[in-house]
């Protein structure tokens, strides 16, 4: 049995289009992979809007805490917190765009993680959770702009 010149071409087109879609589907990346270079755009958008570095005061509805903090050009926050006689240390924390992050660690047991934003008064604010006991939680602002 002979085909056709018809039918092997469209036999033809139909296999490599079947081949292109199964093929294809495992060279693209999945729709939530981020791009191998970020455009500068979203870039800038990660980078820190803000230094958090210095002493400043925290002002949280059951405390208040003294933070003296330095922030590398990564954006990672480094420092201690002191509140009366208790002592902290930042173990780790970040400010990325408009947020911050870090985790104290408390000389007499809690680790708090605050969490928090720069507002329109260039204040930040946000909620700090004691990690060992997450229903302890307060709200929290600063006492400076930046």
């Amino acid at each position: 049995m002979s085909m056709s010149r018809r039918t092997r071409k469209l036999l033809t087109t139909s296999v490599a289009a079947l081949i292109l879609s199964v093929a294809g589907a495992g060279l693209t990346a999945p729709a939530n992979a981020a791009p191998a270079s970020a455009p500068s755009a979203v870039r800038e958008a990660r980078a820190a809007a803000f230094d958090a570095g210095g002493v400043w005061t925290i002002f949280q509805s059951n405390a208040t805490v003294r933070v003296d903090l330095r922030q590398d050009a990564a954006g990672n926050l480094f420092g201690s917190t002191s509140s009366g006689d208790t002592v902290g240390t930042v173990q780790e924390g970040s400010v990325t765009g408009n947020d911050i992050y870090f985790i104290v660690q408390w000389n007499h047991g809690p680790r708090g993680r605050y969490t928090g934003s720069l507002g329109p008064d260039r204040r930040l604010s946000g909620i700090t959770v004691d990690l060992n006991n997450p229903s302890s939680q307060a709200i929290w602002r600063s006492d400076r702009t930046f």
